[in-house]
């Protein structure tokens, strides 16, 4: 599963990820086991924007390449609005219509969208009842992260000025002795009303709002909540390469994000780990040459997404491919001054000149997976 990023989850690199998903060489012979289809989330969608028709409305409605593996996030906070715009996308092609209860930024908090409707259960599942009778022919499912809970469940606050002292709010620091128990429990009330309402799948990032990746991710409530729910839950978080995330998926969905940005191969890549695929005796190097896989980014970019999205879709589609590079740092700051494709196209191609040794990345597959 493709993670919901915003400037990043748009057909341009849908399309990248899945020209290597389709790649004869990341067919194992051996496909008990494998990884389903990928499923593309999109970056989240205002539902008032998209009511309201925007002028780039389109683009982010564009459900290529795969409309049946193409997931709309909606995120709001008025019911209402909600649910005309679930109702609007449950009539186009694609495979499901997922609620954002899980962005943390203070701006969509504060005004009671994302993570704020963990706060307000009663309101979350009412909400879900009413999108559940408009939303008959996609799957519904919700992203969220760990809940608000005792002093969190205020409005979002700003990030405090530099030398200002922090509040004590539990999701900054360490968890106090009892509190994460407290907060799985209330989880699973959370997500088991969300069920009863009629969400078909739910997807957990097992951070705080304030931990960011300052600390592991709590896989272990992703694996509570599947003990718990009749549904499947996914989760999402600290997946960083192919193994990984072929792990992660053993015991169920997984979502991977940033990581599927650096390595736009993670998910076919992943299918030889999953599918416990036989290299060669030794084991097998599979290459990924940086450079065409960059300039075939930009290429996608200029076809998939209007002009005035060139640059900050490419920079920040790069902010994190270039993690890549032993020079990385350099190369963003070089591609940062672009102004246009074409001088990001020129820094790119420049770099590799002069690095030529750069240009190629190796991962090694196991000579038998286990």
């Amino acid at each position: 599963m493709l993670a919901p990023m915003a400037e990043i989850s748009h057909r341009g690199l849908r399309e990248l990820i899945a020209e290597y998903d389709r790649d004869p060489v990341f067919s194992p012979k051996n496909e008990a086991g494998g990884l389903p289809p990928v499923e593309y989330f999109t970056e989240m969608l205002s539902a008032a924007a998209l009511l309201g028709g925007g002028p780039f409305e389109k683009w982010y409605l564009d459900a290529g390449p795969c409309p049946g593996q193409l997931v709309y996030q909606l995120v709001g906070a008025g019911a209402e609005q909600l649910e005309r715009a679930a109702a609007f996308l449950d009539e186009l092609d694609c495979l499901g219509i997922d609620i954002n209860m899980g962005c943390a930024a203070p701006a969509i908090r504060r005004i009671g969208a994302g993570l704020a409707w963990t706060g307000e259960p009663a309101k979350a599942r009412a909400l879900i009842g009413r999108l559940r009778s408009v939303v008959k022919r996609r799957r519904l499912s919700v992203k969220l992260r760990c809940p608000l809970m005792g002093p969190e469940l205020g409005a979002g606050e700003d990030p405090p000025r530099r030398g200002s002292p922090r509040r004590n709010s539990p999701h900054r620091g360490s968890p106090q002795p009892g509190e994460e128990e407290q907060m799985l429990e209330y989880l699973i009330r959370f997500c088991q009303s969300l069920e009863a309402e009629g969400v078909q799948l739910i997807t957990l990032h097992p951070r705080r709002a304030g931990e960011k990746f300052k600390r592991p991710a709590r896989w272990d409530y992703v694996e509570r909540l599947r003990r718990e729910l009749g549904i499947p839950v996914a989760g999402n978080g600290d997946i960083g390469s192919p193994a990984e995330l072929a792990a992660r998926s053993r015991g169920g969905k997984a979502m991977a994000g940033r990581a599927a940005v650096r390595q736009p191969w993670i998910f076919a890549a992943a299918r030889l780990f999953r599918a416990g695929a036989r290299a060669p005796a030794g084991g097998l190097n599979l290459s990924f040459d940086l450079e065409k896989t960059g300039l075939r980014f930009l290429e996608l970019l200029a076809r998939c997404q209007p002009p005035e999205f060139h640059i900050s879709r490419a920079r920040r589609f790069f902010n994190y491919f270039c993690e890549n590079l032993k020079w990385g740092t350099h190369v963003k700051n070089l591609l940062n001054r672009g102004e246009s494709l074409k001088d990001v196209e020129r820094a790119w191609r420049g770099y590799f000149a002069f690095h030529p040794e750069d240009r190629l990345l190796i991962l090694p597959i196991p000579e038998k997976n286990s």
